[in-house]
């Protein structure tokens, strides 16, 4: 049996590193994220994550800010960090698209976006499910 999820369409090929506005009380550590308590998050190689979500494009100003997004909100989702950090990753979103060329308006909007409609990708509740596979098992859409 293999144990999987669904839902992401990009992997981080090589170990990415920035600083952050979010300083939790110790170092998080999980499989493929770490944030110390100095604001240092680290994704690791083998990240996977779904990009910029929404009525949006996928384009090269939107990558890096939905890769460190994404991974904040996961520290969220999972409990690693309180939730008032929510605004801190929505804004941290906007600074990265700006600062990797996006249109100011665009990034606004963004912004926007995930300020008014994205809490419920924070929510432990809205945690991606385990999904199962059985080892030589029959395929469902066989005949």
């Amino acid at each position: 049996m293999i144990k999987y999820k669904s839902g992401y369409k990009y992997q981080l090929v090589e170990e990415y590193t920035c600083q952050v506005n979010i300083f939790p009380e110790h170092d998080i550590i999980t499989d493929y994220i770490v944030l110390t308590k100095t604001g240092i998050l680290t994704i690791k190689k083998g990240y996977a994550w779904d990009g910029p979500s929404g009525p949006t494009f996928d384009t090269k100003t939107f990558m890096r800010g939905s890769l460190v997004h994404d991974a904040l909100y996961q520290l969220l989702r999972e409990m690693h960090l309180p939730k008032h950090y929510r605004a801190n990753a929505d804004q941290i979103l906007h600074i990265i698209c700006i600062e990797d060329g996006m249109n100011r308006l665009r990034a606004w909007y963004v912004y926007k976006g995930v300020e008014k409609g994205a809490g419920f990708a924070a929510d432990p509740k809205h945690a991606k499910p385990i999904l199962t596979a059985p080892q030589g098992g029959k395929d469902e859409y066989q005949q």
